[in-house]
């Protein structure tokens, strides 16, 4: 990462990004996340430049690292799968940036917008059907997230400018009544969203992890030419601080189904393989794996094992498992200087880099936005760089061999199993002849 991005606003903050795939009744973040019954309200909080944890020496944002970043001593040591609250509804409050989310936005007396939201959500709790989670993600006037955008999930539509004015409608006719807010005209999302939890003001670990995630996305989006086609925003709390960074993805998997999935302990290296994976291929990397919109935590655990079952193994050595039941194996990453397929944590990993995202494999702006495969040629350009962010600790993203090397090792191995057994053949019926 440059210089400048690390002294970038998005940089200087590390709290909260937000997903806009998930949906769930109404829930609000507290110290984690409100939980109101059947409802769950996500709050947005952070600022990329909370505290300047980033944004002084050198020596002092390695300090914040070590405590807080990558290189924190808690940094994967704990289980991940399981630890996404169910919910079916995810809304996306676009307001301001996290340099002044205050941490708890819902609450803020001068954020009229996202508290008179949050409380007409959490009164009307008990007539929204659905598990709604409401999130803030950063808005910028002028831009496709404007200030009072709503982004809801899965329904993969956009409300654009809601203003404290109507907040009680908005919340009636579309929240309560499943129905369209007339005064604004839906608009259908294409492609796929992600966000990152940079709520620096609520929790330092995403308020350091967050933003180098995001940047590292939106340089290899622009990289691989897919703008327009994978949005990426900061958020507010979603829940799990100790996981930073957590990252959620929306969009439409091969059945044209839209799934929310969440991952924790990202680094800035893994977003290749995300992008590659998850986006482009639809494959879950289980390794970073948290969980999923719609499933409960045993629901998730079970959905989890059985990928891993059907790939032949019960652990996270493999690093990733194809969602569709396909047979495809990834590394994740490691620590350089590891050696091959050595543990890192519950993750053993190998020594080669990994394919970047070709913008060829996505055909976003049709409306099932749905994702190709089978340009795998496409993805020739290999990652090796280093985490970018200051005080991050190098890691290296592997992949499995291909199926075509895969093919051609198991044809020698076939050539040489029948040309040994020719011989084995014929030794035997030469010993036999010279018998008689």
């Amino acid at each position: 990462m440059s210089q400048k991005a690390q002294n970038s606003p998005l940089m200087a903050n590390r709290d909260d990004f937000i997903n806009p795939n998930t949906s769930s009744p109404v829930t609000v973040s507290d110290a984690d996340s409100f939980l109101l019954d059947s409802s769950q309200i996500g709050s947005a909080s952070g600022s990329f430049q909370n505290e300047g944890f980033l944004s002084g020496a050198d020596g002092a944002a390695a300090a914040a690292d070590a405590e807080f970043g990558f290189s924190r001593p808690d940094f994967r040591q704990t289980p991940l799968v399981g630890t996404v609250d169910f919910y079916e509804r995810h809304v996306f409050l676009c307001y301001k940036n996290p340099q002044v989310w205050p941490p708890r936005i819902e609450a803020a007396e001068f954020d009229r917008l996202p508290r008179l939201l949050a409380a007409a959500l959490t009164a009307r709790k008990n007539d929204v059907k659905k598990q709604t989670r409401l999130t803030i993600c950063e808005g910028h006037d002028g831009t496709e997230t404007s200030n009072g955008d709503v982004l809801i999930f899965p329904d993969m539509i956009r409300y654009r400018r809601l203003t404290h004015f109507d907040v009680d409608t908005f919340v009636e006719e579309v929240l309560v009544k499943d129905g369209e807010w007339s005064p604004g005209n839906p608009e259908a999302l294409t492609g796929w969203y992600i966000f990152v939890c940079c709520h620096g003001s609520r929790d330092r670990r995403c308020g350091v992890c967050g933003p180098a995630i995001v940047s590292r996305l939106l340089e290899e989006i622009e990289s691989n030419g897919l703008q327009g086609k994978v949005s990426v925003s900061p958020c507010s709390h979603i829940g799990g601080h100790k996981f930073a960074g957590n990252v959620i993805i929306f969009g439409r998997n091969t059945h044209k189904e839209v799934s929310g999935h969440w991952y924790g302990y990202v680094t800035p290296d893994d977003v290749p393989q995300l992008l590659e994976q998850h986006v482009a291929k639809g494959e879950i990397v289980d390794w970073l794996w948290r969980g999923q919109m719609g499933l409960s935590e045993d629901e998730q655990k079970a959905s989890q094992q059985h990928r891993l079952s059907i790939n032949g193994g019960t652990d996270m050595d493999r690093g990733t498992v194809n969602s569709n039941d396909v047979d495809i194996r990834t590394c994740g990453s490691q620590l350089e200087g590891t050696g091959c397929c050595q543990a890192n944590g519950n993750i053993s990993c190998c020594q080669t880099t990994q394919p970047s995202v070709d913008a060829d494999n996505f055909n976003l702006n049709q409306e099932n936005a749905e994702f190709t495969t089978e340009k795998k040629s496409s993805f020739k350009r290999q990652i090796s760089r280093s985490s970018s962010g200051k005080g991050t600790r190098s890691r290296k993203v592997c992949s499995m061999p291909t199926w075509y090397e895969s093919w051609e090792r198991e044809d020698t191995y076939a050539v040489l199993a029948v040309v040994g057994a020719a011989i084995s053949v014929a030794y035997a019926f030469n010993c036999y002849r010279q018998l008689k």
